[in-house]
């Protein structure tokens, strides 16, 4: 008896820990922005509903030369009046060295080398 008793408390761990580890695991979210140059799949590796994101991936393929890039970036927003709150997604921001890459929610696509804009190119968000 005390033997299927320790078995049903360990079972009863285990199925409480998975529980936990469901609810409490961040679901990555994914969509792919495409111009006519690149195919860009942007992955927020948050838990749903944050406002923000410090751990978003950038995987970009070139379609004429098959290179692809991948990269880490964050969420960028406009702020509240209080100056802190996040109000507007902007889109995300992604640093490759002296190199930034900005994809913005309204499907643009934007390298620059310091201040310079290198790229620009206009796109459609598929899921």
């Amino acid at each position: 008896m005390i033997n299927s008793l320790k078995k049903g408390l360990k079972l009863r761990l285990v199925i409480g820990v998975a529980t936990i580890l469901l609810l409490t695991t961040a679901k990555a979210w994914a969509e792919t922005l495409k111009t006519k140059s690149f195919n860009v799949r942007i992955t927020r590796n948050c838990a749903e509903g944050n406002v923000t994101c410090n751990n978003v991936t950038y995987l970009g393929r070139n379609m004429k030369t098959g290179q692809s890039i991948r990269l880490t970036g964050r969420t960028l927003s406009t702020t509240c009046q209080d100056g802190i709150t996040p109000c507007r997604f902007l889109g995300y921001q992604f640093q490759n060295g002296n190199y930034r890459y900005f994809v913005g929610e309204d499907g643009r696509l934007q390298v620059f080398q310091g201040k310079k804009l290198l790229l620009q190119e206009r796109g459609t968000w598929s899921r």
